[in-house]
């Protein structure tokens, strides 16, 4: 029993001894990784100071030697399109009817930058047609009919005061083109105000000046053009590699009364490998006077609602 118990102790003994060991081991073995860490860490932030230098000067370096005039150009877009056919299908209640969807969204660009002004110009035209045949019936629409159409022009020139800084100029164009919309209604926006560039790629437009002169030939109701403020946000980020979001938002505020206001929102996303890929376009609209000129259009005698206007477009992406 005595010698049980011996053994016992000295084994128990020998495990702490041990674990002892092993502990006073591994704290040596932080201790001297803390440090290592730590020199590491210096050198790291040394090393990453003059990639930092380095990055400002090579910037540096490429404004003085890039020549002026400097033209940025590009151009963009989107198709989508489906089509289905259905011949004596049974389980529809149209057993024969065939249906197609064609669309595409365009985006072009020509921006010039001089050492005392800017001008820059883009273009944005989207278009889509839907067409869906019975074949049961004779009557029915047979050919494509529009689904979405906008076409948005703008030009804005600017004198740099600052990098950051211009008074500056725009002009913006906005209209249908299809089925006799063309200037029908159609919006030109004109003025003067200032032009901020807080970031990189994003130009923000205050034109406290504007005048928004809007072009009919409707018999029913009379467009108003007024005076007001233009306000324009444009950015482009590229998200990840081969993923970018391009939005544009452009309002205007009537100084003559609220129902005069209108405001766009148009977001671009797409994907690019050697450049073909998946896109989403939507766009986003709000009017009052193109409302009420529905409701009339359409004969309906319910107060007038601003409604939402909206397109999107998915489908395949080419950057040219």
């Amino acid at each position: 029993m005595i010698k049980t118990f011996s053994l016992f102790l000295l084994s128990f003994c020998s495990i702490f001894v041990l674990n002892a060991q092993t502990i006073e081991e591994m704290t040596a073995q932080k201790a001297a990784k803390t440090t290592e860490l730590t020199a590491l860490e210096s050198e790291l932030a040394t090393l990453q100071g003059k990639v930092d230098g380095l990055k400002a000067e090579v910037a540096d370096l490429t404004e003085k030697t890039t020549p002026y005039p400097r033209w940025t150009t590009g151009s963009f877009g989107t198709v989508g399109f489906n089509f289905t056919r259905f011949n004596d299908w049974f389980q529809k209640d149209q057993p024969n009817t065939s249906a197609a969807n064609i669309g595409f969204a365009l985006n072009g660009f020509a921006n010039l930058d001089q050492k005392k002004y800017f001008w820059r110009n883009s273009a944005k035209l989207n278009l889509s047609w839907l067409k869906f045949d019975d074949k049961e019936i004779d009557t029915d629409e047979e050919g494509f009919q529009v689904a979405s159409d906008a076409f948005n022009l703008t030009s804005l020139f600017g004198y740099k005061l600052s990098e950051k800084f211009a008074i500056s100029s725009l002009a913006e164009y906005r209209t249908a083109i299809l089925d006799g919309k063309l200037n029908n209604p159609g919006y030109l926006d004109i003025g003067a105000g200032a032009t901020w560039t807080p970031i990189t790629d994003l130009v923000v437009v205050f034109q406290p000046g504007n005048y928004n002169l809007v072009f009919s030939d409707n018999d029913d109701f009379d467009f108003q053009s007024s005076v007001g403020m233009k306000i324009v946000a444009d950015y482009s980020k590229k998200l990840a590699k081969g993923v970018a979001w391009k939005t544009n938002f452009s309002t205007f505020i009537s100084y003559e009364g609220s129902e005069l206001n209108n405001w766009t929102w148009i977001n671009g996303f797409s994907t690019a490998v050697k450049g073909i890929g998946v896109g989403l376009d939507i766009g986003l609209r709000q009017s009052k006077q193109e409302a009420e000129a529905q409701a009339i259009k359409i004969g309906s005698t319910d107060p007038v609602d601003n409604t939402l206007q909206l397109f999107y477009v998915l489908g395949v992406t080419y950057s040219f």
